[in-house]
């Protein structure tokens, strides 16, 4: 792994958008307790998400990465867990059963609790307090005694994220992902979309398959690929006190981890030369991501993946682009052409979801479906002239019914987002909408492995 690398030694480095806390006494001591604490996650888990990520730059699978923009403490519930996680399978199948490609599904989910923010604090007439920056430092509320930054809320985010992960694990491993079950992870909601119908039609063909297969002597009960699936989690690894407190060097290799999850990213605002986030992630062996937007420059990204990935290892970068709809193939063009040209094996992933935030007329924050679907076309078509993969797409999105962000086959209006407007900090896409994100993403993962059979023939 990395040379000369602490797990602390990001704190000689520039830190942006990270909380200040008064108590420094009670940060140490919140560290300390969460030093001593298990590891949520395990080295070998990450190496094994690491080598199927080394699957999908190599084009031979697709990334499915999705979950809530900001967790919560008030909305922590087991059935909030299970419909997120049931969406991110339907959405998984759907893009399996069209592409004929294995799916890597990661959450963002089990640790998604800390946001970046423009400024420290935040004014309201004329009380000053500081800015909310997720449920693990302060409130969401604004008033003075939960916006005050708390460092015992990184000890409640991880027993919270201990918890989703067990379910999780349950879910994955404990029949619930049976592909038999596949009929009953519609969510009732749901049968208000056209999707759900098609959805419908195709649990169906998969239930006949699995007919076939027992009728020939295979029982899918016993085969753990069709009985059971992997799942993985992931955040921006933003908090960084919180993370290095999660680091552990792995008893096999002597590597590090950041065992707060399988994958974590470097955001838009914190990846820059001689950034404290860069610093910390470039030594631990965990797969990592990185936001890549319209203020990088193709040199600046090189570095950066000779710093993060000096030994080109298959699998540990994934780029995650998000430019907005109308920008994104002029912007990722050279990129992509600058990464190919040097030989980086990176993953490719399209974020559809930041740069397409618009305020409605209502007053809502909002993000068009319509927006969302033009990103991710774009993505692909960059990537089809370029003759790379368009590799994975990275949403954020809930189980919940929610209307927060418009349009798409459920026509969710202006004036009706304010029904059920539940999120913490960005609008998310609801079930509905995710499904149909699934299939029409489906139909271009269909017409890239077209085209490059036709090449290749």
């Amino acid at each position: 792994m990395a040379q000369d690398w602490q797990p602390d030694g990001w704190r000689s480095r520039e830190a942006r958008h990270l909380p200040v806390y008064e108590d420094q006494q009670a940060l140490a001591e919140a560290e300390a307790t969460l030093a001593q604490y298990p590891p949520l996650v395990f080295a070998g888990e990450a190496r094994q998400l690491k080598e199927q990520l080394g699957e999908v730059a190599a084009g031979k699978a697709f990334l499915l990465q999705g979950g809530d923009c900001a967790e919560s403490f008030a909305e922590f519930h087991p059935n909030n867990i299970r419909d997120t996680f049931r969406v991110l399978l339907q959405m998984a199948v759907v893009l399996t059963f069209a592409s004929k490609r294995p799916v890597v599904k990661v959450g963002r989910m089990a640790g998604q609790f800390a946001k970046p923010r423009s400024s420290d604090t935040e004014t309201q007439g004329d009380v000053t307090l500081p800015s909310y920056f997720g449920d693990n430092v302060n409130s969401i509320e604004f008033e003075a005694a939960g916006r005050r930054n708390d460092p015992q809320r990184m000890v409640r985010a991880y027993s919270q994220a201990a918890a989703t992960l067990n379910l999780l694990r349950a879910f994955s491993s404990g029949g619930y992902a049976n592909l038999r079950q596949v009929h009953n992870w519609t969510l009732d909601f749901m049968d208000r979309s056209p999707w759900a119908d098609k959805f419908t039609q195709v649990a169906s063909r998969i239930g006949e398959a699995l007919d076939f297969m027992e009728a020939c002597g295979i029982d899918p009960e016993s085969v753990p690929q069709l009985s059971q699936t992997e799942f993985y989690t992931s955040h921006e690894a933003l908090l960084l006190p919180y993370e290095q407190a999660m680091a552990r060097q792995d008893s096999l290799t002597g590597d590090w981890y950041d065992t707060s999850a399988h994958f974590l990213w470097i955001g838009d605002r914190t990846r820059f030369e001689g950034s404290a986030h860069v610093e910390f992630l470039r030594g631990v062996g965990n797969p990592i991501g990185m936001k890549c937007g319209p203020s990088l420059e193709p040199d600046a990204l090189l570095k950066m993946l000779d710093t993060l990935n000096p030994a080109r290892e298959a699998g540990r970068i994934t780029l995650i682009s998000r430019f907005g709809h109308d920008k994104v193939e002029a912007g990722l063009a050279p990129l992509v052409r600058a990464v190919k040209r040097e030989g980086h094996p990176v993953v490719w992933s399209c974020d559809p979801m930041h740069g397409n935030v618009v305020k409605s007329d209502s007053g809502y924050k909002t993000r068009p479906f319509d927006r969302i679907l033009g990103e991710v076309k774009g993505f692909f078509a960059v990537h089809r002239a370029e003759g790379t993969h368009a590799g994975g797409i990275h949403v954020e999105m809930t189980g919940q019914d929610v209307t927060e962000c418009v349009g798409g086959a459920v026509a969710i209006t202006d004036e009706a987002l304010g029904d059920r407007y539940h999120t913490h900090c960005d609008p998310r896409l609801n079930a509905a909408q995710s499904l149909e994100l699934a299939f029409l993403l489906a139909e271009m993962v269909n017409l890239e492995t077209q085209a490059q059979e036709r090449e290749a023939a």
